[in-house]
């Protein structure tokens, strides 16, 4: 079967040897239960099952591939052919997941705010290797004052740790895509700050970035109706701007949004 990557689907293939190993290198796999989004022709694949995982899974949308890789792979793994946002990781397995993705770049965000959200005091996964656009990668591990910090560093820092482990070529896939890549780890954090609702920073950081260059009194004046004596309690300063907050900052804003509510 002749495979034509589809753009629709964000399908760039890694193929490179060096790159691959150094991912299966940043976690122990051996009798673990493996997940892989994104698995494409089965390269990264390969490699994992020679670690002997316990389980592994694959999660592929595309029927075309899900072919090829039951052609290479046989019973050697579980295939889920679906699409990654209407999996509930969770559910396959008792154990937690250590999770390698290519993810598809035109959803990796969203799939990345999909498992931060569904995250709870006991974690579904203990580590994920992802790689994203490298200018992606950048907005996550951004700190405040930063042309890059925005909703997404923020997010991504509040359940998380983040740590940046290489920058990948386009030469590395095939087909080569028109931007540079990296490699990230998340673990989860042990003790993260507390909301009532996973949505109510998602809704904050909305309001505050999209008047990214006004000053915060607008979107503090938006939500409470008594915006100066919120932001005195929170010691922060109204003249601002959305990128000169500490991530903690929108933490404890969220968490003040959240009693207008009672």
């Amino acid at each position: 079967m002749k495979l034509i990557p589809k753009k629709s689907l964000g399908q760039n293939f890694l193929f490179d040897k060096n790159v691959i190993k150094i991912i299966t290198d940043c976690a122990f796999i051996k009798n673990k239960d493996i997940l892989e989004v994104g698995p494409g022709t089965g390269n990264l694949t390969i490699e994992i099952l020679k670690k002997k995982p316990n389980k592994f899974f694959l999660i592929e949308k595309d029927n075309n591939l899900i072919k090829i890789l039951k052609e290479k792979f046989s019973d050697k793994v579980n295939y889920i052919n679906d699409d990654i946002l209407r999996v509930s990781e969770k559910d396959l397995t008792k154990k937690k997941l250590t999770v390698f993705g290519n993810l598809p770049y035109n959803i990796a965000t969203e799939i990345l705010i999909k498992w931060i959200l569904s995250l709870d005091s006991n974690p579904w996964f203990e580590k994920l290797i992802l790689m994203f656009q490298k200018e992606v990668a950048d907005r996550i591990i951004s700190e405040y004052d930063t042309s890059s910090y925005g909703r997404l560093s923020i997010i991504s820092n509040w359940k998380l740790n983040v740590k940046k482990i290489i920058d990948i070529k386009p030469n590395c896939f095939f087909p080569k895509p028109k931007i540079n890549s990296s490699l990230l780890i998340f673990t989860p954090k042990q003790d993260f700050f507390k909301l009532e609702n996973v949505h109510s920073l998602e809704k904050v950081t909305r309001i505050f970035f999209n008047h990214r260059r006004k000053k915060i009194r607008k979107p503090f004046n938006h939500i409470f109706n008594n915006a100066d004596e919120i932001a005195k309690k929170l010691k922060i300063d109204l003249n601002l701007r959305p990128q000169n907050l500490k991530k903690e900052d929108y933490f404890m804003i969220a968490k003040e949004f959240e009693k207008l509510k009672h």
